[in-house]
């Protein structure tokens, strides 16, 4: 038997406390604001490109198993990058890494909508891939640090920013179809919307490094086993956002039918359900705890895909989305918050080690994804993804103990 126990036995001890001990509050809120607007600038960068994911596939006149080979390009863009990205954030500091990650990332986005064949649109996403995961590692770097200063639980916030940019991403994408306007202007607007908020928080970042222990000069070295665990939940959960992401809208214009610029109405319902429930999620694991609140989450994943599949009509659909949304919300905020704070490991490698796992899911799904609608159909491979969900609330009840 397995353990989630483990949870509670993580505390973190760094030095860079003392610096911001006798700080106002004021001042710490200006560090979450700024933490917060860098998680909505990530945020909106992936959410641009995955809201303008089916007019790409119509304007390359890809099928199904086309967008899922060269869907491919971002996880093997974060395979390449992941064995760097934990140990480049411990030697120069999450913040440098950071603002030099998000800079490359925003241009690469702008790249895509450059991609008139598919290999020029699978070079853009190997490189979104790459600078897309050293984001991830240094923003949730920050994430940790800025929450030990508040001392409580706030890491769901953060990522209710991230999903509050992506659902603004969605909105903001199905003006660009209104007006008509190509994925490359549309791109670039966004590019200066995340420069300008990255001029304007920089500053307020924290600037601290981990101290490299002896035995993490190893390039390659035995994984904590709670770690991996925690990595193997955040996969089954962001194998079923990365489905949201790359596939809702593909599902709503071709099962669905939805009608013009309502193909984006799954996505941005998705969005918001899963900004909302992160914002709430601190408090309900503070009220009831991390264990119930995952398998709730787990099994709303399932609820939701299988709705879909069963009833592929615009209402239950909308509706069977934002349950998904509100499923996925709690369960990666919390696993990265435990996994940051893992005594024996600097954050930034231990949420490498986790995030790399999990955004396997993230990323592998949406190929996959395509691969079974080419095989079968659209709505079978919905429902293969549903299942993950029930892995989760399985995972967390059965696990026991963890050495």
């Amino acid at each position: 038997m397995i353990d989630l126990n483990f949870i509670t036995r993580f505390q973190t001890k760094t030095k860079y406390e003392k610096s911001y001990k006798n700080a106002k509050a004021s001042y710490l809120n200006r560090i979450r604001w700024a933490v917060s607007l860098f998680y909505c600038a990530m945020g909106l960068t992936f959410a641009t490109w995955a809201s303008r994911i089916p007019d790409i596939k119509t304007a390359l006149h890809l099928s199904e198993g086309d967008l899922g080979t060269i869907l491919f390009a971002l996880p093997l863009g974060q395979l390449v990058i992941m064995p760097f990205s934990g140990k480049l954030v411990t030697r120069f500091s999450s913040y440098k890494v950071l603002v030099f990650s998000l800079l490359l990332y925003v241009f690469s986005l702008t790249n895509l909508g450059l991609a008139t064949q598919s290999w020029n649109l699978a070079l853009g996403l190997f490189a979104f891939g790459v600078f897309g995961n050293l984001c991830n590692i240094a923003v949730n770097t920050q994430g940790v640090y800025t929450e030990v200063l508040f001392k409580k639980t706030i890491m769901g916030s953060f990522h209710g920013a991230w999903s509050f940019a992506g659902f603004s991403g969605a909105i903001l994408g199905l003006g660009m179809l209104a007006l008509g306007l190509s994925p490359y202007i549309h791109f670039l607007i966004v590019a200066v919307i995340v420069l300008l908020l990255m001029v304007f928080n920089y500053r307020f970042l924290i600037p601290t490094k981990d101290k490299i222990k002896p035995e993490s000069k190893k390039f390659f070295t035995k994984p904590d086993s709670a770690l991996l665990w925690l990595g193997v939940i955040g996969f089954c959960c962001m194998a079923s956002e990365g489905v949201m992401f790359d596939w809702s809208g593909v599902y709503f214009k071709e099962i669905v039918k939805a009608p013009g610029p309502l193909v984006i109405l799954g996505y941005a319902s998705f969005m918001i359900m899963m900004a909302s429930g992160r914002f709430l999620g601190d408090g309900l694991i503070r009220k009831f705890g991390r264990k119930p609140v995952i398998q709730i989450g787990g099994f709303m994943i399932s609820t939701g895909l299988f709705i879909a599949v069963f009833f592929p009509y615009i209402i239950p659909c909308t509706l069977s989305f934002m349950i998904v949304g509100l499923g996925v919300s709690t369960i990666v905020p919390t696993v990265y918050s435990v996994a940051g704070k893992n005594p024996s490991v600097p954050p930034g490698e231990a949420l490498t080690i986790v995030s790399s796992v999990s955004f396997l899911g993230f990323l592998m799904g949406p190929p996959v994804i395509g691969y079974i609608a080419e095989l079968s159909s659209l709505r079978f491979s919905f429902a293969f993804i549903g299942v993950f969900g029930i892995l989760i609330a399985l995972m967390v009840s059965r696990i026991k103990a963890i050495a």
